[in-house]
């Protein structure tokens, strides 16, 4: 599944050697300097061919750093670049950028403290790699205070059940939001299609693209949908900017409490991009690369962040309250806009494989076990994503107001991947016998947690407040 691992990094810690080394602790000076060539020397054990059999058919080409940037920048840029707008519509011109920058700097923080509890635990175990998402949480309960040791198994699962739920909820989302732009667009000339009939047609690109089976060939999908997505945001601003703004003091510079967690809700869902982060990097030909200073994570995130901050201002300023809940929207239904339209559709489409790899890395390896599938085994892995992309799709077609249900299915798990599991398995990977983790660190996990609270509780009640509205509608008419 990786690209210089075997399928799924989580079976590869597994299978990796276990036994506790007694000079491996995250506390010793020369295990912190030899960070390095730890990390290299791995990557070199498991991207060399093998003479073990089945090895080698596991081998899938590394990727280097501007190829993990890409992944990185599209898997946190898609139809939320274009609600910002919106978002900062109910959070203020003072008050939306400030959070905004306080979100992004908490998010990117979880992502460094869940790849700092997996190196350490790899360094406790002597693994090769870094475990993904699920079993870095799994081996810190396991490895924690007795008490929490019987929750490993069931916090891992947990995790993975909830990364699952929100990529292919994120997958079904996609069908629907492409069908309704492309409605849109084939509507502005004459042609009226039923949005049903435009899934069907959106399924064979979506399915053909779902096929690549490891990230450094799916980069140049990656790459084409981050140029479609930032040419889309390009023009859209350009269209804002070209007649000028109005005055600053027309628009709000804060809100009151309702609105503030409507933003809250919408950013922090913006900036969850936590699943992808230990595939991408332990897909890396030197994965050092991805934390340090200006890694991966650092400079894509800072782009993304950018990026974030500058549509929703824009946008904000520009139409203010009459901003629409996508920036296409206050576009019209010029050639421009349906331009637009056409170009982050096709970012959206193409940004779909990225968000369904991170799930098929987790269950396919489960239903290879199922079915007695050995090796490699391209064949099957190859249905098994075509069924999963059919299943995906007919989740869109069925369900009715599906993007109200993604909302609150994305309020309870991605919030909970996004900032409940790093500050709590950092609170249980920095615990010594007999001691806590320190006052600061406790301090500083439990001013996240709250603010997780805060976005869980509020993401919940709008997203159920706005499913009741819906079907409330529904029974009207």
């Amino acid at each position: 599944m990786d690209a210089e691992a075997p399928n799924s990094p989580q079976a590869t810690a597994a299978s990796a050697p276990s036994t506790p080394q007694p000079n491996m602790s995250s506390n010793n000076p020369k295990m912190e300097s030899d960070e390095t060539a730890v990390q290299a020397a791995g990557a070199t054990a498991v991207a060399a061919p093998k003479a073990a059999a089945g090895d080698a058919e596991d081998y899938h080409p590394p990727t280097s750093y501007l190829e993990t940037i890409v992944h990185l920048f599209k898997g946190n840029i898609g139809p939320g670049l274009f609600a910002m707008g919106d978002a900062f519509k109910n959070g203020g011109l003072i008050v939306g950028p400030l959070l905004t920058i306080a979100i992004a700097v908490i998010s990117i923080h979880c992502q460094h403290v869940l790849i700092a509890c997996s190196r350490k635990m790899r360094d406790l175990r002597g693994d090769a790699i870094c475990a993904d998402y699920a079993a870095t949480v799994e081996q810190c309960f396991e490895n924690g205070p007795i008490k929490l040791r019987g929750w490993s198994r069931t916090m891992g699962h947990l995790v993975d059940i909830f990364i699952c739920v929100t990529q292919l909820g994120f997958c079904c989302i996609y069908f629907v939001f492409i069908s309704t732009n492309v409605k849109q667009i084939v509507q502005a000339y004459g042609i009226d299609m039923d949005v049903h009939l435009v899934m069907l047609l959106a399924l064979a690109p979506v399915l053909l693209s779902s096929l690549i089976t490891n990230l450094k060939w799916l980069m140049p999908v990656s790459l084409f949908a981050n140029v479609c997505m930032i040419l889309g945001l390009a023009i859209t601003l350009y269209y804002a900017l070209k007649d000028g703004l109005p005055e600053v003091k027309e628009r709000a510079y804060w809100t009151n409490g309702s609105q503030l967690a409507l933003f809250f809700g919408t950013a922090i869902f913006a900036f969850e991009g936590i699943a992808l982060v230990m595939p991408l990097k332990n897909a890396m030909r030197k994965p050092h690369q991805f934390e340090s200073t200006l890694g991966v994570l650092n400079v894509g995130m800072f782009l993304v962040s950018v990026m974030f901050m500058f549509a929703g201002s824009v946008g904000y300023m520009k139409w203010g309250e009459h901003v629409g809940g996508s920036l296409t929207l206050n576009l019209g239904d010029t050639i421009l806009a349906q331009a637009v339209k056409l170009m982050v559709s096709m970012g959206v489409l193409l940004g779909y494989p990225l968000q369904f790899f991170v799930a098929v890395q987790i269950m396919w390896p489960s239903a290879k076990q199922m079915c007695g599938l050995e090796g490699r085994a391209l064949n099957g892995e190859l249905i098994f994503r075509s069924l999963l992309v059919l299943v995906t799709l007919a989740i869109a077609e069925l369900v009715p107001a599906l993007s109200l249900f993604i909302s609150l299915i994305g309020a309870l798990c991605s919030t909970a991947l996004a900032l409940v599991f790093p500050p709590v398995i950092e609170l249980i990977a920095r615990s010594e016998p007999n001691k806590g983790p320190g006052i600061w660190i406790c301090l500083k996990n439990l001013i996240i947690l709250v603010l997780a609270l805060l976005g869980f509780f509020t993401g919940s009640y709008e997203s159920l407040k706005e499913i009741v509205k819906h079907f409330g509608e529904e029974e009207q008419h």
